[in-house]
């Protein structure tokens, strides 16, 4: 399908809100907020927010309380949000001000490449409200093997998500209602099945639900065109939440800037 979705025509938003008073990552690495953590020769705020200047993006958002983020992030020319009581409620206020399309992704992005928007932004389609990348488990274990992660379970394989997402279209605003439930139990696929219908529960069980229709069905069983996009780098599934991981993104990094 034809896809007229480019970076030029919408805005990103980068949140970078706090889970808790204290990071452990980040009082671990002698910084505020894990978002100021160096790695490769800057922040993960400034790898994230230079990697989507790269792509195309003018008017980039970051959603943050912390002030030393919030100068950081005004430094590199970005629109601050004040944050919400939690992650969709803060997308909204964003949605609310930046309108369709909007790009989001994290703070702790920190290995995201620009080519990853754009590929995300082509292969969306381009008449979905809500588009999300995730990474099939083949992908990600060939690109990094010897990662320890999560997997969503379907019949097309199992799945890891890329914090990255698009609200394409004005309806993607009902998706944010959905979120923050589908965003807790993201650990608990049977969960977010069950939102979907006794029948559907019944194919998940037998092993006969794929990923991209669970989603598809979840969107329209609520008004929303909604669609999984899977990532053609496996290293799109590695974010930083703990030790382990900020050690295998240095990693990766240094190998990345060695290749180059």
């Amino acid at each position: 399908m034809d896809n007229n979705i480019t970076a030029s025509q919408g805005s990103a938003l980068i949140l970078a809100g706090s889970r808790a008073e204290t990071d452990p990552l980040a009082l671990s690495e002698g910084v505020a907020h894990k978002a100021l953590i160096p790695i490769g020769g800057m922040t993960m705020l400034e790898r994230v927010h230079r990697a989507l200047a790269q792509a195309g993006y003018r008017r980039i958002y970051v959603s943050t309380s912390d002030e030393g983020v919030r100068r950081l992030a005004e430094g590199l020319g970005a629109i601050i949000v004040p944050p919400a009581a939690g992650p969709s409620e803060s997308v909204a206020r964003a949605f609310a001000l930046s309108g369709a399309p909007l790009l989001v992704t994290t703070s702790d992005h920190a290995l995201l490449r620009p080519e990853w928007v754009r590929d995300f932004l082509i292969d969306a389609p381009a008449d979905c409200d809500v588009a999300m990348l995730l990474a099939e488990r083949s992908l990600v274990e060939k690109a990094v093997p010897d990662t320890s992660r999560t997997w969503l379970r379907f019949a097309d394989g199992d799945w890891s998500g890329c914090n990255m997402f698009l609200l394409n279209r004005p309806d993607a605003e009902k998706a944010l209602r959905l979120w923050s439930g589908v965003e807790a139990d993201r650990k608990r696929p049977w969960r977010i099945v069950r939102r979907l219908g006794i029948g559907t529960l019944f194919s998940y069980a037998l092993g006969r639900l794929s990923l991209a229709e669970g989603v598809r069905q979840l969107g329209r069983r609520n008004g929303i065109a909604a669609e999984v996009v899977a990532a053609r780098d496996g290293e799109a599934a590695v974010d930083v939440d703990k030790a382990a991981d900020l050690v295998l993104a240095r990693r990766l990094l240094d190998r990345r800037q060695e290749s180059e």
